[in-house]
């Protein structure tokens, strides 16, 4: 036939050639969206308990021996279907199911990270000026600096005595306690301030948490404000100012997870880097039975300083764990590790119409379009980047599609605008096949980011047909 006079279904021919362009949410459906709802609920309770990775770590201990997860033994033998988690220092966890083919043809990981930009407390905090008790921090992360102040903060962590006991402490979360703040200049005396560029109004020294403002006893001596600050915290915590050096205090946004939006679609908080991704892949092992291959679920520290340390990813205790699992099966771990893939679990920028010079849009992540897949991070010319297989890529492709996860692809933003990595590189160096998935965010970084509920819910279901595959 003359392709001229040819008759064209173009609705069928764009769907076969183009794809299902449909808004996310029209995909999903009614009942996915009600479900997703459903999961925003449990998740929005994990924001609130879960600040720090401290505070992560507890949740999910709690959560895994719940759903009858053990701690791991390397001395024992494990059947398929146990469960079994690995602590590495109350910041960091492994948690595994043993598949019905143990390790032999490598393991599943999902790889998350749990900390998140906060403002830390220096060694020796505590001091007064001009009638005010302050503390000086030193932030964590990156951060725009003056998104920080004149918000409340609450304070989280662990203070370990001179004589080796050890204090969790939170304060400024419950209704009635304190909280606290970093002050701003006002506008009517912010001339200078408003005078200089946006990045160097503020410094990290000028990031200064109020405190108090009472002297203690009558006004004779010195240091009479700070010294009623350790007054108060000796009488509820039993410390003196030398604890202070050996403890782990962190300052974050103090207001709760909310709704967000007349639909009630989204979710505020801080920290959805990378809770959001966190919580699904948690999610997703816990609800996981006798998996095919052994799947393992690692949620890590230090991501946003580079996983150092022996919390963060780039330390072997994931290495150590595959090979104690593999060492059960009579395997060598390096044999298992390059049989083995991993989604690398962290967030996507999501487009920003207030911001649309920074994103490419035909290839970026959208709020509701599902969780996003990145094949490669980094900056400008994929400096520090994983750049993942077609191969691999594929493979991650048809298992959404085949349960019906709605999903997406893009990029960090335009080639030349910036950048950001992930702790694929770490796991890639394993000599497994990484690809990035995640949650589009809002604001990230900020003390307030958003996220779409369906994509968090998109997310665990991602996971969990990965697991199940």
């Amino acid at each position: 036939m003359d392709k001229i006079t040819e008759t064209v279904n173009v609705e069928k021919l764009a769907l076969d050639l183009l794809g299902d362009r449909r808004h996310g949410a029209v995909k999903a459906g009614a009942e996915e969206l009600r479900k997703a709802d459903e999961f925003s609920e449990g998740y929005k309770d994990f924001l609130n308990r879960s600040k720090t990775e401290r505070e992560t770590v507890s949740f999910a201990v709690e959560a895994a021996e719940k759903a009858g997860f053990k701690p791991f033994d390397a001395a024992q033998k494990y059947q398929a279907g146990d469960k079994v988690y690995y602590n590495n220092r109350g910041k960091a966890i492994c948690l595994a199911v043993i598949g019905r083919q143990g390790t032999k043809n490598g393991v599943r990981i999902a790889a998350a990270h749990i900390d998140s930009p906060r403002i830390d407390l220096k060694p020796i905090p505590l001091y007064e000026s001009n009638e005010l008790a302050m503390l000086k921090t030193h932030y964590y992360g990156g951060i725009k600096k003056y998104q920080w102040t004149a918000i409340p903060l609450s304070m989280h962590g662990k203070i370990v005595r001179r004589d080796g006991s050890e204090l969790t402490v939170s304060m400024g979360e419950k209704a009635g306690e304190p909280q606290f703040c970093i002050t701003d200049i006002l506008p009517h005396l912010g001339k200078d301030q408003m005078a200089k560029k946006l990045g160097e109004a503020f410094t990290g020294e000028d990031l200064n948490i109020l405190a108090g403002s009472l002297p203690v006893g009558d006004e004779k001596g010195e240091q009479l404000f700070k010294l009623n600050v350790m007054k108060i915290l000796n009488e509820q915590y039993g410390i003196v100012e030398e604890d202070l050096i050996s403890a782990e205090l962190e300052f974050v946004p103090a207001f709760p997870a909310a709704d967000i939006g007349f639909d009630r679609s989204m979710v505020g908080a801080y920290g959805h880097d990378d809770r959001v991704c966190a919580y699904p892949a948690l999610e997703a092992i816990l609800d996981c039975e006798v998996p095919e291959q052994t799947v393992i679920t690692v949620l890590a520290d230090k991501e946003e300083i580079g996983s150092v340390g022996n919390t963060g990813l780039a330390s072997e205790y994931l290495d150590y764990f595959v090979a104690d699992l593999a060492a059960q099966d009579g395997e060598e771990a390096r044999h298992v590790l390059s049989k083995s893939n991993c989604l690398s679990a962290d967030v996507s920028a999501a487009y920003d119409p207030n911001y649309a010079y920074a994103f490419e849009a035909n290839n970026s992540t959208y709020l509701n379009r599902g969780i996003g897949i990145s094949k490669y991070t980094g900056s400008r010319g994929k400096g520090g980047s994983n750049d993942a297989s077609a191969e691999f890529l594929g493979w991650v492709r048809r298992i959404f599609d085949d349960n019906d996860v709605v999903w997406q692809i893009g990029e960090l933003g335009k080639v030349d605008q910036g950048g950001g990595g992930t702790v694929a590189l770490e796991v890639a160096r394993l000599n497994a096949d990484v690809i990035d998935v995640g949650v589009p965010v809002l604001s990230m970084h900020s003390p307030f980011e958003v996220v779409s509920k369906l994509d968090v819910y998109m997310a665990y279901k991602g996971f969990k047909a990965y697991f199940e595959a």
